[in-house]
C-alpha cells in the first residue's frame, strides 16, 4: 500500500452505520454508501448542477441528489435518471478493520448527452414589430367558464395594441396551462434554484415553458390581468410568480439579467377593495425581475368592501366606456415605452449588486 494511491477513510464498523455520507478530502468529494453488506464510492458532485450527492438519499442502489433528484448508481456511477452520463466511481478495500479509498477514479466522468435546454439560450430579441404578451391569472371552471372583468379589459388592451399599435399579440391564460407549483428548491440554497427552472428541465409536459418563452424571448410588453382575491392577486398569479423566482435568482447567483428592455403593466379588477396593495405587489415583483414601467402602469376597478354585488360589478365593467378607453391607453403607453427602449438599444445584461437582493457586503 502506498499513501499516494490510497487514503484511509476510517474504521469499517463506524462507516457502516450510515447508508450514505459525503466525504471531503481536500477538493475531492466522495459519496460513500453502504447497503447489502457492501460499500460503494462515487464522486460526490452531481453532474446536473453540482449538488452534494453524499448528502442525498439511497434508493434502490442509486444515490439521489438532494438538490434536484438526479440519481447515480452507487457502484458504477451511471446515471439512473437519464440514459447517458456518469460520475466517476472509486475502488475501495478493507484492511486491518479500516476502509481505504483509491484516490484515482476507476472510471472517468461521462457528461450527459442531453442537449442544452432551449431556454438556456441567450435572451436575444428576434427582429420584427413590437410584441405584447397578455397574461390572464383568473381561475375558473374550465368546462363552464364565466365572465371575467380583468380578462375582458385585457382582451380590449390586446386588441388595441394589435389593431391601432401594429403590434403582434399573444394571450396566455394560466387557467388553461398545466404547470406544477414551485417545489421550493431555493429553500435548500440559492444555487439550487436554477435557470432554466429544474421542473421545466425535468418535465417535458410542464407548460410554464410557454410563459418563460413569451416573457424572456418573445414579448416586449407584458400585460398582467388579475382579479382581487381577499385583498391580493389571484392564487394563479402567485403560482406563476413563485415559478418565476428562477428568473430573478439569476441576478442573485450569476448577476445575469434575463429581462432586458421589457415593459410591464397591470389590469386589476374585483368586487373587493385593496387595489393599492395588489398593484404594489405586482410592481415590486416585476420590477425585481427587471421590467420597466410606463407612466401610470396600471388600471384598476373595484366596487369596494361594502358593495359585494358581483352582478353589478360585471355590469358596470361591461358598460364602462372609461374602462375600455383606459385599457387602450395603458396598452398605448406600454408600446410607446417599449419602442423607445428598443430604439435606444441599451439592454442591461447585468447590474451593480450593491443594495440589490442578497448583495454581498
Amino acid at each position: 500500500m502506498t499513501t499516494e494511491q490510497w487514503h484511509k477513510l476510517g474504521p469499517v464498523e463506524a462507516l457502516r452505520r450510515q447508508p450514505l455520507q459525503q466525504i471531503v478530502l481536500g477538493e475531492l468529494r466522495i459519496a460513500l454508501s453502504y447497503a447489502d453488506g457492501k460499500f460503494g464510492a462515487i464522486a460526490g458532485t452531481c453532474l446536473h448542477d453540482g449538488g452534494p450527492l453524499g448528502e442525498g438519499t439511497l434508493e434502490n442502489d442509486c444515490v439521489v441528489c438532494p438538490w434536484h433528484g438526479y440519481a447515480f448508481h452507487r457502484h458504477t456511477g451511471q446515471c439512473c435518471t437519464e440514459t447517458t452520463g456518469a460520475v466517476p466511481c472509486f475502488h475501495l478495500k478493507e484492511e486491518g478493520g479500516d476502509l481505504y479509498l483509491a484516490l484515482e477514479p476507476a472510471t472517468p466522468v461521462v457528461p450527459s448527452a442531453r442537449p442544452p435546454h432551449p431556454l438556456a439560450r441567450d435572451p436575444e430579441r428576434a427582429p420584427g414589430p413590437l410584441r405584447v404578451v397578455g397574461v390572464s391569472t383568473t381561475i375558473m371552471n374550465r368546462q363552464h367558464p364565466r365572465f371575467s372583468t380583468s380578462d375582458y379589459l385585457l382582451e380590449i388592451a390586446l386588441a388595441h395594441a394589435r389593431e391601432q399599435g401594429g403590434a403582434e399579440t399573444r394571450l396566455l391564460t394560466l387557467n388553461e396551462l398545466n404547470f406544477r407549483a414551485c417545489e421550493g428548491y431555493y429553500s435548500k440554497g440559492a444555487e439550487t434554484c436554477t435557470w432554466p427552472c429544474t421542473i421545466t428541465q425535468q418535465d417535458a409536459d410542464d407548460q410554464m415553458q410557454q410563459l418563460y418563452e413569451a416573457l424572456i424571448f418573445w414579448g416586449d410588453v407584458v400585460l398582467v390581468a388579475t382579479p382581487i382575491r381577499w385583498g391580493a392577486p389571484s392564487s394563479l398569479y402567485f403560482k406563476m410568480a413563485e415559478r418565476m423566482n428562477c428568473i430573478q435568482n439569476q441576478i442573485t447567483v450569476a448577476n445575469r439579467v434575463l429581462i432586458r428592455n421589457k415593459v410591464a403593466a397591470f389590469i386589476i379588477t374585483g368586487g373587493q377593495d385593496n387595489i393599492q396593495a395588489v398593484a404594489g405587489q405586482l410592481l415590486m415583483f416585476f420590477g425585481e425581475l427587471g421590467f420597466q414601467f410606463p407612466q401610470f402602469p396600471f388600471i384598476a376597478h373595484s366596487r369596494g368592501w361594502t358593495a359585494e354585488d358581483m352582478d353589478t360589478n360585471v355590469a358596470q365593467v361591461r358598460a364602462s366606456v372609461e374602462l375600455r378607453d383606459g385599457s387602450c391607453a395603458l396598452a398605448g403607453r406600454c408600446l410607446a415605452l417599449a419602442g423607445a427602449l428598443l430604439r435606444a438599444d441599451q439592454p442591461a445584461a447585468s447590474t451593480e449588486r450593491g443594495g440589490r437582493k442578497a448583495h454581498p457586503i
